[in-house]
């Protein structure tokens, strides 16, 4: 029982600032923010970011897509 809460407790500490989120909008709401994944390793805030941005690019590169896509530093706050 100790091996889980201190594996949920490190588990819990991974990421913090080094994490990106990303983001698309509705198509039918340019305003609105719908939380599609978070990018949260513990090789630090470079490779997250740099994980996030490919995705976004990726994404908003699809022929026909009507949501933007994109990554903010931070975890996701519902």
């Amino acid at each position: 029982m100790i091996a889980i809460v201190v594996t949920a407790l490190a588990l819990a500490g991974c990421g913090g600032d080094d994490s990106y989120t990303f983001y698309r909008n509705s198509p039918l709401d340019a305003a609105m923010r719908i939380h599609i994944a978070s990018f949260d390793s513990g090789e630090g805030a470079a490779y997250n970011q740099e994980n996030c941005q490919v995705a976004a690019e990726l994404f908003n590169a699809q022929p026909g897509v009507a949501s933007r896509f994109w990554c903010e530093k931070g975890r996701f706050q519902p």
